[in-house]
């Protein structure tokens, strides 16, 4: 009686297959394995001379197996610079070591082309420890050549883009640079008997800041000065600094009055600015009249943080401005006035609000008009060019602290020079 077979039903066909799949790799045969391998096999002597070489190395090459076998070397499948290397390196280490791995060259292969691969050597011994033959392995590289062929490219291209984008922002930092300049005084006017200094602090060179300050004659007998500040910065920024100092520049010229200088420049920004983007400015404005050994000031004040007087017996208090109303932004502004006398060693100081809005210390605490005017109070009165000095020194100590522009305006009258005492007449001399 014959048995027959049956198939279980339940029985995954995909098994059937996977299993038909292992019966057929398992009836290759050794050599067959080592001849179709994906990746190029070969033996050499110790001397390099080719004992044995797959298929799959001979098709790459574009050689028959008669023409390698005992006729080649190994050096001979390589370029010259791979050949250059295997002499001064890969042979050498092969020999202390044993065996090498993953080294990068590049072999002859067939229509003269240079083939990229990656090498692994590994040197067999005999039972008494004696090398006897070299065996090779060798996995073509082409693709992961491409690759970094083409991540060097991407990377090459990027670094040209930076050098690029850090070459167009160093442009851009000395245009605007240009620019910042164009919209303060190339330089203080020399007035008599009055002691002029400034200072601008830039935040970022990267952004047009709105500050500006400026110091001229209005007649013969006296002088005008303004410092402030226009909301935002940028390109719109400057062009209200620059509207903003010419208005003052002009109306000063035709009244004396701070607060109708002011009122002048409200109604032109107010005009200009109302039916679009709002802009406004906080400005303090004032004229100088010279005395004996002395000036009058009479100033007025947008909006503007309080000026500072310096005296010359060490104090220093603010000309307080309350109520003093932003440039440009109601139609009918009210405006804040001041008055006072500068004696000798006394120093104005004006500053726009990047210096008492600083963040110091590890709390970020703010700066503040206090901390102002006690630093002013502990500097000896030495004039208006010594406090202009220390307190760009300040704002260099804050650091990442300050992240506004800061512009500075300093007008004092000289101390009298210091006249040495006579010394004593001596008896002996008389």
């Amino acid at each position: 009686m014959m048995c027959s077979t049956h198939q279980d039903p339940d029985r995954d066909p995909d098994l059937d297959t996977t299993d038909a799949a292992f019966i057929s790799l398992l009836e290759d045969s050794t050599e067959e394995l080592y001849d179709q391998a994906p990746c190029g096999y070969l033996s050499t002597l110790m001397d390099g001379t080719i004992a044995k070489i797959n298929a799959t190395l001979l098709d790459w090459l574009g050689l028959d197996r008669a023409q390698v076998v005992g006729r080649m070397r190994f050096t001979d499948l390589l370029t010259v610079g791979g050949k250059l290397y295997h002499e001064t390196h890969f042979a050498p280490m092969l020999q202390m070591q044993g065996e090498i791995s993953g080294i990068a060259l590049e072999i002859k292969a067939a229509g003269k082309q240079r083939m990229p691969v990656l090498v692994t050597s590994k040197v067999k011994t005999s039972e008494d420890g004696k090398p006897m033959l070299v065996r090779t392995s060798v996995f073509d590289a082409r693709d992961r050549r491409a690759y970094e062929t083409e991540l060097l490219r991407s990377r090459q291209a990027a670094e040209e883009a930076r050098r690029q984008a850090e070459a167009d922002r160093e442009r851009l930092q000395e245009a605007l640079a240009v620019l910042q300049q164009s919209l303060l005084p190339a330089e203080l006017p020399a007035v008599p008997g009055l002691e002029a200094a400034s200072h601008y602090h830039t935040a970022s060179p990267d952004l047009l800041g709105g500050d500006f300050y400026d110091l001229f004659p209005v007649g013969a007998d006296r002088w005008a000065f303004f410092l402030g500040d226009v909301c935002g910065k940028g390109p719109q920024a400057a062009a209200v600094t620059s509207l903003t100092r010419y208005t003052l520049r002009a109306a000063a010229l035709h009244d004396p009055d701070p607060v109708n200088v002011l009122s002048t420049l409200n109604t032109v920004l107010y005009e200009r600015y109302t039916s679009g983007d709002a802009r406004y400015c906080t400005v303090v404005f004032g004229f100088l009249h010279p005395g004996s050994g002395r000036f009058s000031v009479h100033l007025a004040s947008g909006g503007h943080p309080s000026a500072l007087v310096q005296r010359a017996d060490g104090t220093a208090h603010y000309l307080p401005t309350p109520g003093g109303m932003l440039v440009g932004v109601l139609p009918g502004a009210q405006f804040t006035t001041a008055r006072t006398e500068l004696l000798p060693g006394d120093t104005l100081l004006l500053y726009t609000d990047g210096l008492t809005e600083a963040r110091i210390g590890p709390d970020r605490t703010l700066y503040g008009d206090d901390a102002l005017c006690d630093f002013t109070t502990g500097r000896p009165p030495a004039g208006p060019q010594a406090l202009i000095t220390a307190l760009s020194e300040l704002l260099t100590s804050f650091g990442d602290g300050l992240d506004d522009d800061t512009a500075l305006l300093a007008l004092g009258v000289p101390s009298p020079p210091h006249t040495p005492l006579a010394a004593p007449v001596s008896e002996d001399l008389a």
